[in-house]
Formats: structure tokens, sequence, C-alpha cells
């Protein structure tokens, strides 16, 4: 079931937010001061490339401070829009009975893309 999820998200428009999570993800790169978010959005990618069966847990080790400070800094710098943007796209899924199963993985890639310092995909 996680496969048939997975190509219809795939079909239906996460290639192509993967694709920009990636494009992101090496601009950011690309800086030297940009490398910490540019993982951060690369993770982002590789969830919005497979959602399906794929769940993100709270790294035990990394609830210090500069964890903390580090998602302060992308909520300011522009995760609060990307979370909101899914925020958005799940709600629109919920319209639907078949969009629901899309609905619950927009939220996911939104409370990732809220906070993702700290936390890692499985």
């Amino acid at each position: 079931m996680r496969l048939l999820g997975n190509l219809v998200w795939i079909l239906f428009g996460g290639f192509f937010i993967a694709i920009e999570y990636f494009i992101a993800s090496i601009l950011l790169i690309i800086t030297i001061v940009g490398v910490p978010f540019g993982i951060q959005t690369l993770k982002l990618g590789l969830l919005a490339l497979w959602p399906f069966g794929s769940r993100i847990e709270n790294m035990p080790h990394a609830n210090g401070c500069l964890s903390t400070f580090m998602n302060v800094l992308w909520i300011l710098i522009g995760g609060f829009w990307i979370a909101l943007s899914h925020v958005f796209f799940g709600i629109i899924f919920f319209i639907t009975i078949i969009g629901i199963p899309f609905g619950i993985q927009h939220f996911k890639l939104a409370a990732l893309a809220l906070t993702p310092f700290g936390k890692r995909i499985n």
C-alpha cells in the first residue's frame, strides 16, 4: 500500500515538490553559511519524494541550545511559510475522501518544515 501511495504521490505533484526542495538545498549549500539550512531542506526533499511509510523522529542527543536556536532562526527565515503552504495543501486534500492520505502527508511535511533541526526521517 505504501508503494502505491508513494507512486500516486509522485505522479500528482510530489516529484515537483521534491525537486523544489533539492534545488533550494543546492542553492543553500553553495553558500557556506547556508549549509545547515541546505541539509534541512534536503531532509524535506527526501520526505517529499517518498512520504508514505516514512516517520519523523526526534533525535535524543539534539535537544540542546543550538538546535533550538537554529529552529527559531529557520522559522523566522522561511520555515513558517513553508509549513503554512503544506497546511494549506493538506486542508485542500482533506476536502475529498480520496485526498485524505495525501493531506496527512502534507501535515507531516508541515511539522518537519516548521522545526527540522533535531529530527530525522526513518
